[in-house]
Parts: structure tokens; C-alpha cells; sequence
């Protein structure tokens, strides 16, 4: 009987054992990737699997979307231009069995292929383009990323530039760049603004010129503007052909 309770003992902890490698149970987001005799099997779950022990082995794979840095990339951009630029790419698994079978680590691979396409494709932009035109910029990221990632059974869903580090000379440029530009959009504005001006100007002595009448209405609106004013001295102004009409009336009288 005592030499019974030992081998009773290893054979429950066989069971135990033989129980836990059998038995997986696969979250709704995560599937299974089994092996038989290194043969690819199938690919399995959510839910609970039963595995045969030493025979089948399986390897976990996560279907969520994954949110990867890219590390900043040294890049001299078509016009010679010395920046450091990151991103981030979402990207997410559609096919475990291609995930695990063509490619010995695809988080790793796909981390590698983003960083090398981070290269080439800003490389051959300009800096001005690589400033204003994110979201084209990220759209052929993410189609050259998508494409080159496909065979994987790997979905690139987005890529997002990040920063741009610019050289201090080249933010000095550019700030100076800024303000010129500033400087010459308030020029041509006051110019516009002036332009404007002297054609109403022009105009409005033109309807004055046919109507002597305006002038006379133009006289008046002048004087009660001056008298709302608090001023100790009032000038009236006197139209020239009245004072042209009062002398010649003068010179008569003295004849």
C-alpha cells in the first residue's frame, strides 16, 4: 500500500498535467495556431480547445489593433534638407496562419518595414511638401506599409507622421520666411484698402461734379458736424463761386 500511494500520485499528476496542456481556452480577440508533428493544422477558437498533448502545438496570436512607434529616421529630404522624423502605425492581424507560418516575427518585421518606407518615401519629398501635406504623406505610407505587410496576413489600417525635427538654422529660416510673408499680405491688403478708397473718392466727386446740389448738402452735413464738436473757435467754410459772386456784386456798387 505505501509503495501504491506514490505511483497513484504520479499518475494524477500526469492527468493534471496531460488536463492543462489539452485544454486552451482562445479570448474572442486572440485564435490559436496549431501544429501537429510540425504540420500546420488549423487555426482554432474563440473558445475552448482541446489540443492532443506532445502531438499538437499551438501558438497564441492577438487580432487587436496594435498602436507601434516608429523611432525617429534620420532623412535628407529632395532639397537637401536635414530633418528627424517619427511616426505611428496601426496595424492588426487577419490571418494568423500567414502571421506565424510567413514570417518569424511579424510585430518585428513590420516594425522594420515601416521605418525603412518612413525613409524612402519622405526622402523624396521636399521640405515644404513634408510640412504642409501630412495627410497625403500618410496615405502612401500606409498603402506602401499595407502592401509590402499583405503576405504576412498583416493589415496596415493607418500611419500617422508624428514630429518633424528641424536643424535651428532651418527653424530661423523658416520664422523669418513667416514673417516676410505676414509682412507682404498686410502691404498688399493696405494697398487694396487705399485702392478702394480713392476709387469711391473718385466716384464720389464725380456724382458731386454732376450735382451741384450734392455739394451744397455735403456743405451743410460739414457744419453740423462741427457744431457737435466742444470747440472754442467754429471756422465755417465759404463755397468759392459764392465768394466769386459777392465781389463781382462789390465792384458793380463802386462803379
Amino acid at each position: 500500500m505505501s509503495l501504491m500511494l506514490p505511483f497513484i500520485l504520479f499518475l494524477v499528476f500526469l492527468g493534471i498535467l496531460f488536463i492543462a496542456n489539452a485544454v486552451r481556452v482562445v479570448r474572442e480577440y486572440e485564435r490559436l495556431v496549431v501544429f501537429r508533428l510540425g504540420r500546420l493544422v488549423a487555426e482554432r477558437g474563440p473558445g475552448l480547445i482541446l489540443l492532443i498533448p506532445v502531438l499538437d502545438r499551438a501558438v497564441k496570436v492577438g487580432l487587436r489593433t496594435v498602436t507601434m512607434d516608429v523611432p525617429a529616421q534620420d532623412i535628407i529630404t529632395r532639397d537637401n534638407v536635414s530633418v528627424k522624423v517619427n511616426a505611428v502605425v496601426y496595424f492588426r492581424v487577419i490571418d494568423a496562419r500567414q502571421a506565424i507560418v510567413q514570417v518569424e516575427n511579424y510585430l518585428y518585421a513590420t516594425s522594420q518595414i515601416a521605418q525603412t518606407t518612413l525613409r524612402s518615401i519622405l526622402g523624396q519629398q521636399e521640405l515644404d511638401e513634408l510640412l504642409s501635406e501630412r495627410e497625403k504623406l500618410n496615405l502612401a505610407l500606409q498603402q506602401v506599409i499595407d502592401r509590402q505587410t499583405e503576405p504576412w496576413g498583416v493589415k496596415v489600417t493607418n500611419v500617422e507622421v508624428k514630429n518633424v525635427d528641424l536643424p535651428q538654422e532651418m527653424q530661423r529660416a523658416i520664422a523669418r520666411q513667416a514673417e516676410a510673408e505676414r509682412e507682404r499680405r498686410a502691404k498688399v491688403i493696405n494697398a487694396e484698402g487705399e485702392y478702394q478708397a480713392a476709387t469711391r473718392l473718385a466716384e464720389a466727386a464725380a456724382v458731386i461734379s454732376r450735382e451741384p446740389a450734392a455739394m451744397q448738402l455735403r456743405y451743410l452735413q460739414t457744419l453740423a458736424e462741427i457744431a457737435t464738436e466742444n470747440n472754442s473757435t467754429t471756422i465755417f467754410p465759404v463755397p468759392i463761386d459764392l465768394m466769386g459772386a459777392l465781389t463781382n456784386y462789390l465792384n458793380q456798387k463802386k462803379a
